[in-house]
C-alpha cells in the first residue's frame, strides 16, 4: 500500500511541481486514507473522473437496473430528452418555449433543439462528474448531431439480450392493478396462476407487454436504433482517440453477474 501511494507522490509531484515532503510524517495506519486521496486527485487532474456515457439496449434489456448502478457509483446524473423537454417547457426557457410552440402545434422537436437542449441540461451542475443518456441518441441523425455539437463522450454501453430472452420476460409479467404488484408466469408466478397473492383479485397483463406489441417495439429499436452499434465502432476503427469506447455487455444471468461485467467495462 504505501509503495503503491509513493508512486502516486511522485505522479503527482511531476506533474504539478508541488512538494510532498510533509507526507512522509504520515503514520502508518493513515496511509490507506491518504493513497485513496491522492488516487482520486490524479485523476481528477488528468480528466478520467469524468463518465460520459451512452447507455444502448433493447426495451426490457435491462438498462434501467444498470443505469441505477452506474449513476450512483459514479455520483451523475441519468439524463432523458423526456425529462429534458418536460423540464425545459417547465422552466420557461428560450428552447423550453420554442418546444411548447412546436408540440402545440403537432410538430415534431428537431434533433437540432434536441442537441442544444443536451448542450443546456450537459452544463449545470450535476453533471460536473458526467452524466449517462438514456434513450438518446435514438438514430444515427441524432449521433451525427451529437457528434458535431462537440457533446463529448466517454464510453459507450450495450447491454444485449436475444429478442426471444426480451420477449419471455416482458410478455410474461403479470400486474396487479391496485397494487402495482409484479408477477411473472415463469420466473415469479402467483401462488395461485392469474390471481393475486395477496387480495385474490384478477392479474391483468398490460397492453405494452403483448407479444405482438414487444416484438413492434424490437423491431423498432433493431431498425432505429441498433445500427448506433456500427456507427460507434467504425468511429473509433477511424479516430480511437477522439471515440468514445464502446463496450458490449452480455444482459442474460443474474443482476450482480450483469452489473460485474458492467463494472468491469468501466473500470
Amino acid at each position: 500500500m504505501r509503495e503503491a501511494c509513493i508512486t502516486w507522490l511522485f505522479y503527482l509531484k511531476n506533474l504539478t511541481k508541488i512538494p510532498f515532503s510533509g507526507f512522509w510524517g504520515v503514520v502508518p495506519h493513515e496511509w490507506p486514507g491518504y493513497c485513496r486521496l491522492i488516487h482520486f486527485i490524479a485523476f481528477y487532474i488528468q480528466g478520467a473522473v469524468a463518465m460520459r456515457l451512452i447507455l444502448l439496449g433493447a426495451p426490457g434489456a435491462g438498462k434501467g437496473t444498470q443505469a441505477q448502478y452506474i449513476c450512483e457509483q459514479f455520483k451523475i446524473p441519468q439524463i432523458s430528452t423526456g425529462d429534458m423537454l418536460r423540464a425545459a417547457i417547465k422552466d420557461g426557457t428560450e428552447l423550453g418555449l420554442k418546444v411548447k410552440e412546436i408540440m402545440n402545434s403537432g410538430g415534431l422537436v428537431s434533433d437540432q433543439i434536441i442537441i442544444d437542449l443536451v448542450k443546456e441540461r450537459i452544463s449545470q451542475p450535476d453533471c460536473e462528474n458526467g452524466f449517462l443518456f438514456d434513450g438518446f441518441p435514438r438514430t444515427i441523425p441524432q449521433a451525427d448531431a451529437m457528434k458535431e455539437g462537440g457533446v463529448k463522450i466517454d464510453h459507450v454501453l450495450e447491454i444485449a439480450v436475444p429478442d426471444e430472452e426480451i420477449v419471455n420476460r416482458l410478455a410474461g409479467r403479470r400486474v396487479h392493478p391496485a397494487s402495482g404488484r409484479v408477477y411473472h408466469v415463469d420466473h415469479n408466478p402467483p401462488k395461485e396462476p392469474g390471481k393475486d397473492d395477496v387480495t385474490g383479485e384478477q392479474l391483468i397483463q398490460r397492453e405494452d407487454d403483448q407479444e405482438s406489441t414487444v416484438r413492434n417495439r424490437l423491431s423498432v429499436y433493431h431498425d432505429q436504433t441498433a445500427p448506433l452499434v456500427d456507427y460507434y465502432q467504425q468511429w473509433a476503427d477511424k479516430d480511437a482517440e477522439a471515440a468514445p469506447q464502446y463496450h458490449r455487455v452480455e444482459g442474460v444471468g443474474s443482476v450482480a453477474d450483469i452489473t460485474r461485467q458492467v463494472k468491469e467495462a468501466l473500470g
